[in-house]
């Protein structure tokens, strides 16, 4: 292993991991909508597994390395902050959607979660 991710506290060891992978997962969920959207559904699919399979390069490790320090609740939660995001930037830079209330209280409410996962 590097000697930077031995630096790293694992919780961002992990959640640096979620990010990227993250990324690769909002772009093979929803990038075909902009990128394919002539395209029958089936070429979609099959590129859309093509992005997912680094997603899941990344994700099954930061899962892994996670686990080491928080529990599957943490774990899932913090994916779920991180999916958050990388989603909305995604949403309104990539896919022209506006920016929306929603997103912030979907934030809070996610801020409530992060609350009652991590506390004592």
């Amino acid at each position: 292993m590097n000697s930077l991710a031995l630096a790293l506290p694992i919780p961002l060891q992990s959640a640096l991991l979620l990010v990227a992978s993250n990324v690769f997962m909002t772009f093979a969920w929803y990038g075909h909508l902009k990128s394919m959207a002539s395209k029958p559904w089936i070429y979609a699919a099959l590129v859309s597994w093509g992005i997912a399979l680094f997603e899941y390069l990344l994700q099954v490790p930061a899962n892994r390395i996670g686990v080491q320090a928080l529990n599957v609740g943490q774990l899932k939660v913090m994916q779920e902050i991180i999916s958050l995001s990388v989603f909305v930037p995604f949403a309104v830079f990539y896919l022209g959607q506006p920016f929306k209330l929603d997103y912030v209280w979907a934030a809070l409410c996610l801020v409530g979660a992060a609350y009652f996962m991590f506390r004592s």
